[in-house]
């Protein structure tokens, strides 16, 4: 039976009085999260708008377990508290390792690759807004082509790196990406996971209006335009087979990327190359 909005939680573990910007997608990415994995559950975040908006000093938005974490290491530490856990015969807990793009795809991938290696049993998810926004809107590994940034200012020169694809590669149990537009999508990905017994990662695409130059109120809105015009894939890659949990009515891509700011130097020649790149991905003609 497939899950409905009735089948969820009234509960939410993560949202009240967060200090994030209104329309933020990482907060609501926390939230969704949050109705599957439940309350037994423990989470590490390294420096981040997430680790930032969570709470500080003796407030937290988080109703579970918070670990502020070190840059490079919440996949290091989840692993010690998997190790604790398990050395005190506790089972029935969710470990979970969540950064940005930043603590996911460069400053922190050295122990993430580490955490997968060793396949430990624990969730890595990463909330991509394609920027560092907690340091000022920065270029990344995860920052599209053609995007402005703040130090990126006729926009990057360089493609995306593909972390779905280099997890994979790791043979772990769980591979999938989401976006805050599908909620269904992504809670039921995130039940799978916790599932799985040993290593899992979560790619998800949450916007930030900020970094993105649009309006706050249209942040869900943009998220569902990336999937729907097929930059932004959803799939998962279960026990090693490939599923396509969503096929996009592929709009052009012209309707996702000529709204936003950060692609204001976008001209029609690299729309059009954007374009072929996704007709070739999913076999439709020129």
């Amino acid at each position: 039976m497939a899950l409905s909005i009735a089948d969820l939680p009234k509960e939410d573990l993560f949202g009240q009085g967060n200090a994030g910007c209104g329309g933020c997608g990482a907060a609501i990415a926390g939230r969704q999260a949050m109705k599957a994995l439940g309350s037994r559950t423990i989470i590490t975040i390294p420096a981040s708008c997430m680790a930032t908006m969570g709470g500080s000093n003796l407030k937290t938005t988080w109703q579970i377990p918070f670990y502020h974490t070190l840059f490079e290491i919440a996949p290091a530490v989840s692993s010690g508290i998997r190790a604790a856990l398990e050395a005190q015969g506790i089972e029935d807990v969710n470990v979970v390792s969540w950064a940005g793009d930043a603590g996911t795809a460069d400053i922190g991938f050295q122990s993430l690759t580490g955490a997968a290696e060793r396949n430990e049993h624990m969730i890595h998810v990463c909330y991509d807004n394609e920027m560092y926004m907690n340091t000022g809107g920065q270029t990344g590994s995860q920052t599209p082509m053609y995007a402005i940034t703040s130090n990126m200012t006729k926009g990057k020169t360089i493609k995306k790196k593909n972390m779905l694809a280099i997890m994979e590669a790791h043979e772990i149990d769980y591979v999938a990406s989401a976006s805050i537009a599908y909620p269904l999508d992504l809670i039921e990905k995130f039940r799978k996971a916790a599932k799985k017994p040993g290593f899992s990662y979560i790619h998800i695409l949450a916007p930030c209006h900020r970094g993105w130059k649009i309006p706050p109120e249209r942040t869900v809105e943009f998220a569902r335009l990336a999937v729907e015009s097929g930059l932004f894939e959803l799939y998962e890659v279960d026990e090693g087979k490939r599923t396509r949990t969503f096929e996009p009515p592929l709009i052009p891509v012209e309707d996702y990327v000529t709204h936003q700011g950060r692609f204001e130097n976008l001209t029609q020649e690299a729309i059009q190359g954007i374009q072929a790149t996704v007709n070739r991905h999913y076999g439709r003609g020129e």
